[in-house]
């Protein structure tokens, strides 16, 4: 309590100790968000940079990991917005066991273009509920949002990746 109590009032040290423990999960989940290690490393130096600017309005006897979570995902977020170049999705979607490796190819293509035209509120839940199996809770603390809104998100994002990936041949996303 007490190294939060001094990082909320300005101390370096105190800030430099959080960075420590808390650097490799920030790290971890944004790259669980935008699926690029190399946009993640350098989120990460975001999150804490805007961690940093904002200790003022920590509560020291609040949990900053889930704090830190919720600025790394609002700067993950903010990167969806304005990058929209590929997201990294697993190799093991949406193949059938002995499917043609050319045609298992161009619907990963398809996969990956419908994700990619969702609106960057619905691609995050969509990723981390669909993709990474997080709980709908989990995600809901981090983005800032109630449990309903995550399924409501969750529930539109596939909705809409039904209907682009339908008339694709391409089966349609369950949760």
């Amino acid at each position: 309590m007490e190294l939060l109590e001094q990082f909320a009032a300005g101390d370096l040290e105190a800030f430099e100790v959080l960075f420590r423990q808390h650097q490799k999960e920030v790290y971890a989940w944004i790259v669980r968000i935008v699926r690029d290690s190399g946009i993640a490393e350098d989120l990460t130096v975001e999150t804490f940079w805007r961690i940093y600017k904002s200790r003022s309005r920590f509560r020291p006897d609040g949990n900053f990991r889930a704090w830190a979570r919720r600025i790394a995902t609002n700067a993950a977020l903010d990167h969806l917005r304005s990058a929209r170049h590929e997201t990294e999705l697993p190799d093991d979607l949406a193949g059938a066991p002995g499917e043609d490796p050319a045609v298992r190819g161009e619907r990963r293509k398809q996969i990956k273009e419908a994700f990619h035209q969702l609106p960057a509120k619905y691609r995050l839940v969509a990723m981390l509920a669909l993709i990474e199996e997080e709980p709908y809770e989990s995600i809901a603390q981090a983005v800032g949002i109630s449990v309903a809104l995550v399924k409501v998100r969750v529930f539109r994002a596939a909705r809409m990746l039904r209907k682009k990936l339908s008339p694709l041949g391409v089966e349609a996303v369950a949760k």
